[in-house]
C-alpha cells in the first residue's frame, strides 16, 4: 500500500523548512513560526507529525533535518513553484500576483498539468515571436 501524500499544510512546512536550511544551514521552530506567521506550538505540532511520517528528524531543543523523503517532497514543491513562476513571468504577471496565485493553486495542480505548463513555458522561450503574438492578441477584460 502506497503512503498517503503530505497535506497542503505539510507541504508548506516542508517547503519552508527546505528554504530555511538552504538559506541558513538550519531550520529552528522559532524561524519556521516567524516565516510562516504561525505560533511556535503549531510548528512544533506539525514538526512532530512530519517526524512521525518520516519526512524529517526532529529532536526537541536541538532542531531538525529533512530526511531523503522530506527533501524529495520539498524539492518537488520548489520545482513546481519555480515552474509556475516562470510561466506567469512569461505572461507578464507581476510578482505579487504571481505569489498570491501560486500559493492559491500550486497544491491543486497535478504533476501532469505542471509538466505541460513547463513545456509551454519552454515553447514560449524557444519561440519568442509566438509569445509576443499571443500577448499582443490576447483578449483583455474591459476596465
Amino acid at each position: 500500500m502506497e503512503a498517503k501524500p503530505p497535506s497542503q499544510s505539510a507541504e508548506d512546512y516542508l517547503e519552508r523548512i527546505h528554504e530555511l536550511i538552504e538559506e541558513k544551514g538550519y531550520a529552528r521552530v522559532v524561524d519556521i513560526a516567524s516565516s510562516l506567521s504561525v505560533k511556535q506550538a503549531s510548528v512544533t505540532s506539525m514538526v512532530q507529525k512530519l517526524d512521525e511520517l518520516g519526512y524529517l528528524n526532529y529532536e526537541k531543543y536541538r532542531g531538525l533535518i529533512l530526511t531523503e523523503k522530506g527533501r524529495a517532497v520539498a524539492c518537488k514543491i520548489k520545482e513546481r513553484h519555480e515552474t509556475l513562476s516562470r510561466f506567469f513571468s512569461l505572461l507578464g504577471l507581476d510578482e505579487t500576483t504571481q505569489r498570491d496565485d501560486i500559493e492559491g493553486i500550486e497544491h491543486h495542480l497535478s504533476t501532469k498539468t505542471v509538466e505541460i505548463l513547463a513545456d509551454l513555458a519552454q515553447y514560449f522561450e524557444d519561440h519568442p515571436e509566438v509569445l509576443k503574438a499571443f500577448l499582443k492578441n490576447r483578449k483583455t477584460p474591459n476596465k
